[in-house]
């Protein structure tokens, strides 16, 4: 349970003293001598190869006439877990100039780090088995939007990658700084800014996290309790240093394209979130929640998607196989039976909600389900979500040694068993220890398989199970080239969160 504790403690680790001033001269590079090479910074012999990727596409098509490829070229400068299983992820890294550094300081004060410490935690993510050859420069404690504003243009003037920072609970390497850079850490804009109850919505910084938002509303509104339900808009700065409002707090808009989604989607590579307007659902009244076993996977995707045709109105799906309920048993001293089990939540009022539960208990046992069980009362309902809700730190359990590739699979939902009872013979026939676990609902799944990432057999092994599920078969070529057009457009200098979410032989 290392993983886990690690977890833990970053939530409970109060961040260490800024160093003064006086001692803000640029760090030394990081003492990591894996991969050195890459620690050096670019040949000068070619100065067109020191130009941004964009301008060099511009200038190229403005000189010939013709269409040429925008790429990432040289090293593989990909990050995240969605294909690679690189334990250590090379970039190219500039030492930032002083004067960088000075304009920092000159505003932010003893809100920005060189301390290596600090960096190498900012850099290193606690649930992810990439680690980088380098880790930020700096890192900054932006206490406002202005302040956010004037970190990134000073670092498109200079051409200083940025890694946004937020409650890093990424598992596939999105926080990494493989080229060095700035780190942007969220955590002192932790306004929330205001609260509207009629229109349920509410206003945060990015610092806020759902805890504390629920902490809040149970202190102020006494008689009314929320829980969050989506994001309608968002503020953020761009690469060039414009701020962007996304939309306003209507629940619904068919005024131009759709923003929010496309800065949130993002992942941190085409602007930093300042501000967000998520809307709030009220909670039910009454809630059930059912449990059930499957003698075969097939079965109990089955019955996701038969209660999902059939109109129930299901709050929550979830299934998991019985690898991860071995893992569960195993980590947590349970009992339960090791077969492939849904999960299920029904909300509304009492009598509602117990008439959706029993409907669907025929449905399961039309598909030779077994050991329905049920429970109402609020502890109960917490216990059986556990199981749910800690299943990934119950898999490091099985192999504490051992490190987590986790796929995330989006299917239609009337192929969702199909493609869960492949990928579990793939998996089922792997050396490899590997679990599915799926919001059946959605036609979401996940596999997690576990390997020693120092051990090139495995990797290899994770590598080749991952491989039919990544992400240009589900987007295809053509969604990705868009995503990199639409990247160059707004980031020419490539400054936001580079080599990260599109591989880097989509070409443009």
């Amino acid at each position: 349970m290392a993983t886990a504790a690690a977890a833990l403690l970053r939530l409970s680790r109060s961040r260490r003293p800024l160093l003064p001033l006086s001692s803000l001269r640029l760090p030394p590079p990081a003492p990591y001598h894996h991969h050195s090479h890459s620690q050096t910074p670019p040949s000068s012999s070619s100065s067109h190869a020191r130009l941004p990727a964009f301008l060099s596409f511009l200038a190229a098509a403005a000189a010939g006439g013709t269409t040429v490829a925008l790429c990432d070229s040289g090293v593989d400068h990909r990050v995240g877990g969605k294909e690679s299983t690189e334990l250590v992820v090379r970039g190219e890294r500039k030492r930032v100039p002083n004067e960088f550094i000075d304009e920092l300081a000159s505003f932010l004060g003893e809100n920005l780090t060189v301390d290596y410490e600090e960096r190498h935690y900012h850099g290193t993510p606690q649930n992810s088995f990439h680690k980088a050859v380098n880790v930020p420069d700096v890192v900054v404690f932006p206490r406002s939007q202005d302040e956010v504003q004037k970190i990134v243009m000073a670092c498109n003037k200079y051409k200083v990658p940025i890694v946004p920072y937020g409650g890093a609970t990424s598992i596939e390497g999105h926080t990494l700084a493989p080229h060095g850079g700035v780190c942007i850490d969220m955590s002192l804009m932790k306004k929330i800014k205001s609260l509207h109850v009629e229109d349920m919505d509410v206003i945060v910084e990015p610092g806020v996290g759902w805890i504390e938002l629920n902490e809040a509303w149970g202190h102020y509104w006494r008689n009314v309790c929320y829980s969050l339900f989506w994001f309608t808009s968002c503020e953020a700065v761009l690469p060039n240093g414009d701020v962007v409002k996304t939309g306003s707090r209507a629940r619904k808009s068919a005024a131009g394209y759709d923003l929010a989604r496309l800065i949130i989607g993002s992942e941190g590579t085409l602007g930093v979130i300042t501000e967000v307007t998520v809307r709030l659902q009220k909670l039910p009244s009454h809630s059930v929640v059912a449990m059930c076993n499957f003698q075969t996977i097939k079965d109990a995707a089955d019955v996701a998607i038969a209660t999902m045709l059939s109109g129930i109105q299901v709050s929550r799906v979830e299934l998991l196989d019985e690898v991860q309920i071995r893992a569960i048993n195993m980590a947590n001293g349970k009992n339960l039976p090791e077969v492939p089990t849904l999960m299920f939540e029904f909300i509304g009022t009492e009598a509602y909600a117990l008439e959706q539960t029993l409907l669907v208990q025929k449905i399961a046992t039309e598909h030779h389900g077994s050991d329905f069980v049920f429970v109402e009362e609020p502890d109960a309902k917490e216990e059986l979500w556990k199981i749910r809700k800690e299943a990934l730190w119950a898999g490091f359990a099985m192999k504490p040694d051992h490190e987590a590739m986790i796929t995330d699979v989006c299917v239609p939902l009337s192929r969702l068993a199909e493609c869960i009872s492949v990928s579990k013979e793939k998996l089922d026939a792997s050396p490899l220890t590997c679990l599915v676990i799926a919001h059946a609902g959605d036609g979401n799944f996940h596999t997690i398989i576990l390997f020693d990432p120092s051990q090139e057999d495995q990797r290899r092994e994770a590598e080749r199970l991952n491989h039919f599920m990544y992400l240009e078969k589900e987007l295809g070529i053509e969604s990705l080239r868009t995503m990199k057009r639409i990247k160059a457009a707004l980031d020419p200098n490539n400054i936001m969160n580079p080599g990260k979410l599109i591989p880097p032989h989509v070409c443009i």
